[in-house]
């Protein structure tokens, strides 16, 4: 068997400290999820979806 050696880890877009900010917010949006009722769960699973989705975009400035 020959060994093939794995590939390092792929450089990913440079940094961007107001975006991880906005995902780091959107993400605490969900810290205590499990105490409220579950008809107020698609509010905050909204909130995070459209802050991921806008920092995802704004990667390949899309």
């Amino acid at each position: 068997m020959e060994f093939t050696p794995t590939p390092g880890p792929v450089p990913g877009p440079p940094r961007d400290p107001a975006r991880d900010e906005a995902i780091a917010e959107a993400v605490a949006g969900l810290d205590g999820l499990g105490a409220l009722p579950v008809a107020e769960h698609v509010d905050r699973f909204d909130a995070v979806h459209i802050a991921l989705t806008a920092a995802l975009a704004s990667i390949d400035k899309v």
